[in-house]
């Protein structure tokens, strides 16, 4: 359907071009008549008229095309709205409480508690010491606790933090 409508719209903007060029020569072999029996103030004031008609059609056959342009974005809108929202669920792997080992207990405790409490938790001890790096805060620098923690590493990245602190919890 859409390749039958744009012939059409060619076509329609193919004939105020051939009305605009149709109406000069009319106009052309309209003056000398109007040479013999009018003044020329007259003909300039027809003249006029005339230019802003045949200006003012092609205008109007441009912004049709516009138009039809708009309805098409509104089915795409009518699809995303169509979808009903359900509410998220939390996956159950990360609300499954864990026990943390010895050596995770000492910095978060020893209660079991689910990874995402215990990654929560590690964070608010690394920001209560001020064991991130200054220069990179992707960086978190280990003290007693965490050394233990992270194998003995000094300085390690939040991405491998959350690996090595995986192997503790059970």
């Amino acid at each position: 359907m859409a390749t039958a409508k744009k012939p059409a719209a060619k076509a329609a903007a193919k004939k105020p071009a051939a009305k605009k060029a149709a109406a000069k020569p009319a106009a052309k072999k309209a003056a000398p008549a109007k040479k013999a029996a009018a003044k020329p103030v007259a003909k300039k004031a027809a003249a006029k008229p005339a230019a802003k008609k045949a200006a003012a059609k092609p205008v109007a056959k441009k912004a049709a095309p516009a138009k039809k342009a708009a309805p098409a974005k509104k089915p795409v809108a009518k699809k995303a709205a169509a979808k009903p929202k359900t509410p998220r669920k939390p996956n159950a792997a990360f609300m499954k409480p864990l026990t943390p080992s010895a050596t995770l207990g000492a910095v978060i405790g020893a209660n079991p508690l689910p990874r995402t409490e215990v990654t929560k938790k590690v964070w608010d001890y690394i920001k209560k010491n001020k064991l991130q790096d200054d220069a990179n805060k992707r960086m978190i620098n280990a003290d007693d606790k965490l050394k233990a923690v992270f194998g003995g590493k000094k300085q390690v990245s939040m991405f491998e933090m959350t690996k090595l602190i995986s192997n503790h919890l059970q």
